[in-house]
Formats: structure tokens, C-alpha cells, sequence
């Protein structure tokens, strides 16, 4: 059997016009119209013939096209078009948060076709990318045929129509007679473009002279004040256009003034990013800085569509950008991405300074490194035995867990003021580093073997500091657990706990997962970390230290000056270390209230209680398997710990500072014959001849 044919729509469509109709119905009726024109999005020649087939329609019913014409006098009337091509695609409040919550209201509650809002009938007539394509494909005979279905001087935004504009070839004696009049003024349209672009000079003036924005610009920017050389540029290219015999060199001028106006005015904001390099990055200043660079670029474009040689293809291409605007107005997950991006470059730039410290590069560094790791397991040791501890206090789960939180927390800033390190929290630090070297390198092949080179020195450096941890909180375990035995006459642990802690920490159970989990709470503190750092600069608070009277009355002066240089080495770790030792005391506790399986494993910690455990249990723990399937899970444990904050810290520091040229195939294979000709190299310093080349390893 053959499928009945469906019915053309149109004749229906176009037989419910009703330009005396309500607000709602008429609205309905273009939204209607604009998705049999989609029709099922699969072909963009077939949305442009139906446009075709649409005009052959109206043009050849005579009544309909009157009522097509009245129906578009009415809204012209009723619809607010120049909010449309001056605010469509920009916030109307100026902070992040409320824009990202504006935007939850949009996905969450539906949208009314009964507005006179024309932004708002725009993004439900043409919602979908598709439109955006056949937008644009349409030809210039079909937009002719569109404006004088419409009318000289009427457009239709929505269905594209542009009058005929300003050409050099119209130029006659003087007056330009592209500007169609209707007595002595301009057409509705033009009137329209030049009303949206002095409603988005105003914007521009306001947003220029906000005082998170001007505060932040060079002072030469300042200096010149494009933002009121647009404003009067923009005037008089408004008495130009609206004089009664309007001159092609006077409006000329006018459009150049205005267009060197905009040019300063980037300037302007592009010296705000220069500001962004020594004090910090705000996301709600790039989110203005955003809107105020999109709307100079919108200005661009309306001049565009009033005075270029061809108005109505350049309109088409801001109709159809309008869509993809509209899209992404929409989009909260492109509102996070486009205005955190700058502070993620900042976060991984100030992470990559930090983390150029935690890679050695010869063997000075390298004992230095074991040193400061020794350093930090013995610490990592007495934090080992107080967890322990407040296992015998009976307090509720979530106190345990903050407490936990305070020990890890006390821990970690004691080892970091002690110029000791823990392995495992460099990665996430010296991920940014890499990157960095990696943009610097680029794709060539002294590049690539200087940047082979850098992941070997990370490798290295990584194996001295677990293993500077791990060789040092064993035996001090074992020790001080055994001094409290002869002490006390009792284990520090009983032999239930002490299998429970094995069983805990065996390679055959969970512990690799939970391994991997602790990676990415150690990448999340170093992001707290940049986070921290940057917020700390962004408000001076340095300078605030030093200089407070507050504060300089109650320290001096000369220790306000010592805290606050202290205060500005120091804030990035502090906040990575206070924010880690809560993580890795609470988030435990909050999973098991919700019924997750989700519980840290931290490799120096871990070496700490298998250490505990086999004290209690004696030389007989030799012989108990699960002893040495925990032995055997350390190494997994430190190599999960470690690659999985390095690769997300990696990913991000590569994503923020835009790493894309570089071919990676080409970076495998140098890495892999450096395994095969010096694997050594990986573990331990290289031996340097006299010329200062490698030596054997």
C-alpha cells in the first residue's frame, strides 16, 4: 500500500492571517509560519524554497497581500523591533549570578507568545541553529523580493527584508538617493538601525564609566575618552542621516568618526585584560567586560546594515548571528564556560609558578626533594597515629569527620611551613607547569625533546617525593607505635582494628577507586588554591595588610609589612591545604550519610596505618597475606593519587592556555624512546658529562 500524502499546510496558514486579530494569535501565526519553513530541519535548500513558494503565494493573491502588508503595519506598531537589533543576545543585569539565574528561569518556566517584546518573539520563531543556516543561504534576488512584498522603507526582521541603503554609485549632486524618503525624513527601517545603534552607544557609554571597568583601565585610556567620542560621533551621524537633504560626505565623516570611536573603545577594554595580569581576575568584571565588547562589535554591524553598498546580505548574516546569539543566551554551561576561562588561565598561570618548585632538575634538587619528602612523612607520621586516636573518642560521625578534617588540615600547613612537601599534593601544582612548557616548546623537534625532558624531570621528582614519604612515615609509625606498647604495656591499636585496617587497604578491594577519588579532591584543592590567590590579589589585600590604619596601628608597621609579604607567599597554600584536609575529613563522613561508597585513600596516609597495623599484630603479620597485598596496593595507591590530579590539572592548564598546536602523536613517541634508551632518567638524576650533555642513564 502506498502512504497517503499529507496536505500541504500553507493554504491553511496563510488563510488564518488576521491582522486585526489578538496580540497572542498574531504572534502565533509567524511562529507558525517560520516552522513549516523549517519543516524537518534536513535540508537548508528545501527552508529556502519554501520561502520561495511562501512569496509565489502572497504575490499571487492580491487581497492576501494587502492583508500580509496590513498584518506587518500592525506589528511594526505594536512590536518593539529596536530592542531586537540593539539588546538581543545581551543581559539586562549586569552580575554573573543573576544572569545565570535569569537563565534557569528561561529553561525551567515556558515563554508566552503574547509580548510586545520582539527579543523575546524572536527566540521562539527561530530557536534551532537550522534557522540560523537558511537564514543565511537565502539569495539576494529572494530579499528583494521580500522588501517589496513589504514595502520600500518596512522590514521585516524576521522574514529579512532590507531597503535599499547608501551605495557610492547613488551619489548625485551631492544628496544620496539611497535614503528613500517619505517627504523629508527617512524610511521606518532606517529609522530603526540608527534608534538601536544610539540605544547600544548609550550601553556602551554606561558600561565604559562603570567603576569596576574604568578603575581597571590604562590611564591613557582614560586619557582620550572614547566612550563620549562615540556618543556625540554617533549624534552626529544621526543630524547627518536626519537632515533634510542629507549630503553623502557629511554622513561619510559621521560613519568614520563613529568607527574610530569604536576602535578606541577597544582599546580601552583590551587595556582592562592588561590590568588582569597583576591583580587578579573577577568573573563578574569579564562578564561585563564581555557584554561591553559585544555590543561595540553589534554597533559595527548595524552600521553595516544602514550604510554598506549591500544591506540586505549583511543583515541576513546579523539576523542569522542573532540566532546563534539567542542560543547561547540560553546556555548556561556557555555563560560558565565564556567568563571563567580567563580566571582558569589565571588559576592554572599562578598554579604553574607554585609548581616549577616541585621539579628537580638535577641531583642537588633531587636530594633536596627526598629531603623535604622525609621531612613531610615524618610529620604525615604523628598525623597518622592522632587519626587513629579519635577512632577511641566516641563522638558522633560528622564531629570524627571535622576533627579528622582539623588534623589533616593542621598537618598538611605544619608541613608547609616547615619547607617540607607531601608527594602527592605537588602534581595538580606542576600540571600547569608543564603545560606552560609545552605552549612554550610548540611542535618542533628541539621542542619536543625539551619538553621529554621536563616530563622526566616530573617523574623523577614525583618517584623521590612518595618515596621520601612513604620510606620515612613506615618506620616512624613502626617506632613510635612500638614505643607506646613498651610504654604502656598495650597496643595503640587492638588486633580487631588493626585487621579491620588491612582489610580496608587491600589491593583486592575498593582501595584503587578510592585512590583515583582522592586524585581529584587533591586537583580540587589546588583550583581552591589558584581560586584563593587570585581573590587574595584581585582586593589588594596585601596592600591592605601593609598599609590598613587599622591594621598598621595594632602590628607596626614594619610586622604589618612582614605579614603581608608573608600573607602573599603563603595564601595559595594555605587555602590548597586547609581545603584538602577538610575534603579528605568530611566528604567521607557526607557520603556515608547518603549511602556512597566513597572514602579516601592517601598513600603516605595509608603507609602510616598499614605501619600501625602491623605493630599491633607482631612478626606474625609476615606471614598474613593481607599484609602484603596492602604492601603491594601502595604503589597503585601513590600512582593513582598522583596521575589522576596531574591529568585533570593538565587538561585545565592546556584548555586555559588555548594548547591545540601541538601534535601529540609526535610527543608519544619521543617519550617513548626515551623510555627504551634511558629509562633510568625517570628515577634518578643523569649523570652529565663535561660538555654538559647525558652521561650513561
Amino acid at each position: 500500500m502506498f502512504r497517503k500524502k499529507k496536505p500541504d499546510p500553507l493554504p491553511q496558514l496563510l488563510a488564518a492571517l488576521d491582522p486585526d486579530a489578538p496580540l497572542a494569535e498574531r504572534n502565533l501565526w509567524i511562529i507558525e509560519i517560520f516552522a513549516w519553513i523549517r519543516g524537518q530541519q534536513n535540508s537548508v535548500d528545501g527552508a529556502v524554497a519554501r520561502v520561495s513558494q511562501l512569496l509565489d503565494a502572497i504575490d499571487g493573491d492580491t487581497a492576501l497581500r494587502e492583508k500580509v502588508q496590513r498584518w506587518w503595519s500592525v506589528q511594526l506598531q505594536t512590536v518593539d523591533l529596536t530592542a531586537l537589533l540593539a539588546d538581543f543576545g545581551f543581559a539586562p543585569r549586569t552580575a554573573f549570578f543573576n544572569e545565570m539565574a535569569e537563565r534557569l528561569r528561561w529553561k525551567l518556566l515556558p515563554s508566552t507568545p503574547e509580548t510586545i517584546d520582539a527579543t523575546v518573539l524572536f527566540s521562539m520563531a527561530l530557536h534551532t541553529p537550522f534557522d540560523a543556516q537558511w537564514l543565511k543561504a537565502m539569495d539576494k534576488p529572494l530579499l528583494e523580493r521580500i522588501a517589496q512584498l513589504l514595502s520600500p522603507g518596512f522590514v521585516s526582521l524576521e522574514v529579512m527584508v532590507v531597503p535599499t541603503q547608501i551605495a557610492q554609485s547613488d551619489v548625485d549632486a551631492g544628496s544620496i538617493v539611497g535614503l528613500e524618503h517619505y517627504g523629508n525624513r527617512l524610511s521606518p527601517w532606517q529609522h530603526l538601525v540608527l534608534n538601536a545603534i544610539t540605544y547600544c552607544a548609550g550601553q556602551i557609554l554606561a558600561a565604559g564609566f562603570a567603576p569596576e571597568l574604568r578603575l581597571r583601565m590604562s590611564g591613557s585610556a582614560k586619557n582620550t575618552q572614547p566612550f563620549y567620542s562615540l556618543i556625540s560621533g554617533v549624534e552626529e551621524l544621526r543630524r547627518a542621516m536626519l537632515h533634510h537633504s542629507p549630503k553623502a560626505a557629511d554622513v561619510a565623516e559621521a560613519e568614520e568618526s563613529v568607527r574610530r570611536s569604536l576602535d578606541d573603545c577597544r582599546t580601552a577594554v583590551a587595556s582592562i585584560y592588561e590590568h588582569f595580569e597583576d591583580n587578579g581576575v573577577s568573573v563578574g568584571v569579564v562578564f561585563r567586560l564581555r557584554q561591553l565588547r559585544m555590543r561595540i562589535l553589534r554597533v559595527r554591524e548595524l552600521l553595516d546594515c544602514l550604510l554598506s553598498a549591500n544591506p540586505k546580505v549583511i543583515t541576513a548574516k546579523l539576523l542569522a548571528h542573532l540566532v546563534a546569539v539567542g542560543l547561547e543566551r540560553q546556555s548556561i554551561r556557555a555563560l560558565i564556560s565564556s567568563n571563567s576561562s580567563l580566571l582558569a588561565s589565571k588559576v592554572a598561570e599562578r598554579s604553574a609558578e607554585t609548581g616549577e618548585h616541585y621539579i628537580t632538575r638535577d641531583k642537588r634538587e633531587y636530594a633536596q626533594m627526598a629531603r623535604k619528602a622525609a621531612g613531610g612523612g615524618l610529620v604525615m607520621a604523628f598525623t597518622t597515629l592522632i587519626k587513629f586516636a579519635l577512632h577511641a573518642v566516641a563522638i558522633s560521625a560528622f564531629w570524627g569527620g571535622f576533627i579528622a578534617g582539623i588534623n589533616y588540615a593542621l598537618s598538611f600547613v605544619l608541613i608547609q611551613l616547615l619547607h617540607f612537601t607531601v608527594a602527592t599534593k605537588q602534581p595538580a601544582m606542576t600540571a600547569p607547569a608543564m603545560a606552560a612548557k609545552l605552549k612554550e616548546s610548540g611542535d618542533t623537534e628541539s621542542g619536543i625533546a625539551s619538553f621529554v625532558d621536563e616530563v622526566s624531570y616530573l617523574v623523577r621528582s614525583q618517584v623521590a617525593a612518595v618515596l621520601g614519604n612513604v620510606f620515612t612515615v613506615f618506620p616512624m609509625v613502626l617506632l613510635l607505635t612500638w614505643g607506646w606498647a613498651r610504654a604502656t604495656g598495650t597496643p595503640f591499636i587492638d588486633q580487631h582494628e588493626a585487621e579491620q585496617t588491612l582489610q580496608s587497604l587491600t589491593l583486592l578491594g575498593p582501595s584503587v577507586f578510592y585512590a583515583a577519588f582522592t586524585g581529584v579532591l587533591l586537583f580540587s584543592s589546588s583550583i581552591i588554591a589558584g581560586w584563593t590567590e587570585n581573590w587574595f590579589v584581585l582586593h589588594h589585600m596585601d596592600s591592605a595588610i601593609r598599609y590598613n590604619p587599622g591594621i598598621t596601628r595594632f602590628l607596626g608597621k614594619a610586622r604589618a609589612a612582614r605579614w603581608a609579604g608573608f600573607m602573599r607567599r603563603n595564601i595559595s597554600g594555605f587555602a590548597s591545604n586547609i581545603s584538602l584536609g577538610f575534603m579528605l575529613g568530611l566528604i567521607p563522613v557526607l557520603a556515608q550519610f547518603f549511602g556512597l561508597p566513597i572514602d579516601i585513600r592517601h598513600v603516605t596516609l595509608a603507609a602510616g596505618q598499614i605501619a600501625a597495623a602491623a605493630t599491633s599484630m607482631g612478626l606474625e603479620v609476615l606471614h598474613y597475606h593481607g599484609f602484603w597485598l596492602c604492601v603491594v596496593a601502595l604503589p597503585f595507591l601513590g600512582g593513582l593519587n598522583i596521575l589522576v590530579s596531574f591529568y585533570l590539572a593538565f587538561r585545565l592548564a592546556l584548555r586555559a592556555q588555548n594548547v591545540s598546536n601541538v601534535e601529540r602523536s609526535h610527543i608519544y613517541k619521543a617519550l617513548i624512546k626515551r623510555v627504551l634508551t634511558r629509562p633510568l632518567s625517570f628515577l634518578l638524576p643523569l649523570r652529565l658529562n663535561r660538555d654538559g650533555t647525558p652521561g650513561g642513564r
